[in-house]
């Protein structure tokens, strides 16, 4: 099966249903002002809803937690046609309870709102789940942000601005510990065009492949590359029914570290994301779920 490259998704609307059966439509962003869109049905819908619960609630566990949300609500007002931030806000509030949004408008954060909400959940631990700049943004270099709950922050995309400003994951880490007591920091990386096949970040800083995804690696000959060498990043899954994304070339850079003997104990493929492939089309991270 030869692997379709991610940016044919902007050029064609591709999908494998009747009209009829059109559920929902994803759409990413890009600066180039082109969009993927994905075609869902239901039932693909359900089994990528599904599988982000599993995959996720391994690293997040099964309890429901008290949830911020470094959004603006207004994101999810159209429910049929929405960006991949609005999709991840909806998989991922399966783990969070009395979601509280903590942008308003002008995407600034509203303390109060924040304040309230902590007061409520004062000896709770507590989910924070946002896109990586922004949480840096509106949470990390916020003199005003306090915060003493424990709490869990789940973050991904954004990687390209961080970047630019010289802060890579680590640092990334280190400044969202000392500012948040977090008990953990959970990075996440996936795409709009294959959304629900998500490779989480384990306790040792690496992405794994769940049971339903698989990635290889490549040159730029296309030649399938071994362990332990950059390369780009292909990603396989399962989940797919309605339109053509079980095999995609990413403009991604990516090296696979191993299999089966990661030290967090879990099994599969673990690898980490480097960034783009040189001269690629810088796309909307923040909006694709992309993190590198």
């Amino acid at each position: 099966m030869p692997a379709l490259s991610v940016n044919l998704f902007k050029e064609i609307n591709l999908y494998s249903i009747k009209e009829i059966n059109k559920f929902k439509t994803l759409t990413s962003s890009g600066t180039s002002g082109k969009k993927s869109e994905i075609i869902l049905d239901r039932e693909t819908a359900l089994l990528q809803q599904k599988a982000l619960t599993k995959i996720s609630g391994n690293f997040l566990g099964n309890k429901r937690l008290p949830m911020l949300i470094v959004e603006n609500e207004k994101i999810l007002n159209n429910s049929n046609q929405f960006s991949a931030s609005a999709a991840a806000i909806r998989g991922f509030s399966i783990f969070g309870k009395d979601k509280c949004f903590i942008l308003d408008e002008y995407y600034q954060i509203d303390q109060k709102k924040i304040d309230s909400f902590l007061k409520k959940y004062k000896n709770e631990k507590i989910l924070i789940f946002g896109f990586t700049f922004q949480i840096w943004k509106s949470l990390i270099k916020n003199k005003n942000f306090k915060i003493n709950n424990k709490c869990i922050v789940l973050h991904g995309g954004g990687w390209k601005k961080m970047q630019n400003i010289s802060v890579n994951n680590m640092k990334f880490k280190k400044f969202v510990r000392d500012k948040i007591n977090a008990e953990k920091i959970i990075d996440y990386y996936g795409m709009v065009e294959q959304v629900g096949s998500i490779f989480m970040e384990c306790e040792k800083g690496f992405f794994h492949c769940s049971n339903l995804s698989d990635i290889l690696i490549r040159n730029e000959k296309l030649d399938i590359l071994p362990n332990k060498q950059l390369g780009i990043i292909q990603m396989m899954s399962l989940l797919p029914w309605s339109y053509p994304g079980h095999n995609i070339l990413t403009e991604d850079l990516g090296t696979i570290h191993g299999e089966d003997d990661c030290k967090c104990g879990r099994f599969g493929k673990y690898f980490t994301v480097f960034g783009r492939v040189p001269n690629s089309e810088i796309r909307g991270c923040s909006d694709t779920g992309i993190s590198g």
